[in-house]
């Protein structure tokens, strides 16, 4: 799995259908709380005699400050200067209505935080109507301050209450506008975040379909390595007895059954293998890290076995023993199964082999020497090479292997005990 976190989204999440659908139902229901809005304040005398005249300019400033919100997080930017000039214009001509312009006003500044993607624009336009909207505020003040006619509130005084209404006018607009650009910020970023989180969801689905995928293939692999390991050797050794048995049918019977009994031999531990493999995959509790039963104790009977099916060969052990995780002395055995194999398959008839297993400080080393015919580097490796550099690998050792120029093949092992010390402690 990946160690770096996902880069965070530069936009957020388009709106929805239901979000939309949600945006016309929102204007629908604000245009006719502004009719109603407007209607009452006339019945109240909101501006006294100086208010609009007529329902009709009423509905006429309703629909406009509403009706844009109904595409307000398709073309925020416009919807807010439409509704903001709309909202002058009302205020302006004394239109009786004291709320829903104001929350209009409000929705359509968040929404300009919440959804635009291009943060500096966003911080334009809401800056732009803001002071838009305060120097409009502060003219409509001085109109009201010097004209003769407004004796509504009294002016005498340094602090007069025309002086304390203008204030609050002043203190509630910028709290409100404030607000407004806050909370669309915090919306912002709260979907930013919401649409990483939700990345990163599906990236870790991903990953994890991707691991799982990887757990398939690399117990494939494991699996077809086994088997490859226990049927190519006993195969092989069949092969070999099968074919002295053959050669010396006719005049030496006793030979030939013999070497028939080796095959039978080799069939019969090549099925108990098999067994014990397939019981190893089958069993809930399987040993996840070798999936076998063998181990380096066995070392001298797979030398045994080699010099019984025609290939003479010595085993020397240097050093003493020391504790090793199952993995490797299952891959260690396997590595050398599989060099004596392809000693007895391509060495000749005349080739011998030579087992050197070293206890070292530091590393555990297996080193399979055999004379014989000289092999030539094969241009694509074949299964028995690549097995043996996976369990190489899977050991967290190195793998030598090639030709000798006096004929013959090495494969060297080496396995630094330091990566395994805590495995068997």
């Amino acid at each position: 799995m990946s160690d770096h976190s996902p880069a965070r989204p530069l936009r957020r999440t388009p709106p929805t259908s239901r979000e939309l659908r949600g945006d016309v139902w929102l204007a629908a229901a604000l245009f006719v709380s502004a009719i109603l809005s407007s209607a009452l304040g006339s019945v109240a005398g909101v501006y006294g005699g100086d208010a609009a005249e007529g329902m009709q300019w009423a509905l006429l400033y309703a629909f406009a400050l509403t009706a844009p919100l109904a595409v307000r997080r398709r073309y925020p930017e416009v919807v807010v200067v439409a509704v903001a000039v709309v909202f002058f214009v009302g205020v302006t001509f004394r239109i009786p209505d004291l709320y829903v312009g104001n929350v209009s006003m409000f929705i359509a500044m968040y929404t300009v935080g919440a959804w635009v993607d291009d943060r500096r624009r966003a911080m334009w336009v809401r800056a732009g109507v803001i002071v838009g909207m305060f120097v409009w505020l502060l003219v409509t003040m001085f109109q009201a301050a010097i004209d003769p006619s407004d004796d509504a509130l009294s002016k005498a005084g340094l602090f007069s209450p025309f002086a304390a209404m203008l204030l609050i006018q002043l203190l509630i607009n910028a709290a409100f506008f404030g607000g407004a650009y806050y909370m669309g910020d915090r919306a912002y970023g709260a979907a930013l975040e919401r649409a990483a989180l939700e990345e990163r969801t599906h990236e870790l689905e991903r990953e994890r379909e991707v691991t799982a995928a990887q757990a398939v293939a690399l117990d494939r692999v494991r699996i077809a390595r086994e088997l490859h390991d226990v049927v190519a050797h006993h195969v092989s050794a069949m092969g070999v007895q099968a074919g002295a048995a053959r050669a010396v049918l006719e005049r030496d019977p006793d030979a030939a059954r013999t070497a028939l009994l080796g095959v039978e031999a080799s069939a019969r531990s090549a099925l108990v293998e098999l067994r014990q493999l397939l019981e190893t995959l089958r069993t809930s509790a399987a040993d996840p890290d070798g999936g076998s039963t063998v181990h380096l104790s066995a070392l001298p009977d797979l030398v045994a076995h080699a010099n019984d099916n025609g290939l003479p060969t010595t085993l020397t052990i240097v050093g003493e023993p020391v504790p090793l995780p199952d993995l490797v002395q299952v891959n260690v055995y396997r590595i050398a199964q599989e060099a004596l194999t392809n000693a007895r398959r391509h060495g000749g008839p005349d080739a011998t082999a030579d087992v050197r297993l070293r206890y070292g400080g530091e590393a555990v080393e297996l080193e399979v020497v055999n004379t014989g015919r000289a092999v030539a580097a094969p241009m694509r490796p074949g299964l028995g090479l690549v097995g043996m550099r996976e369990r190489a690998a899977a050991s967290g050792g190195e793998l030598e292997t090639g030709s000798r120029t006096r004929g013959g093949f090495l494969v060297r092992l080496r396995v630094p005990l330091a990566a395994h010390a805590e495995a068997v402690a």
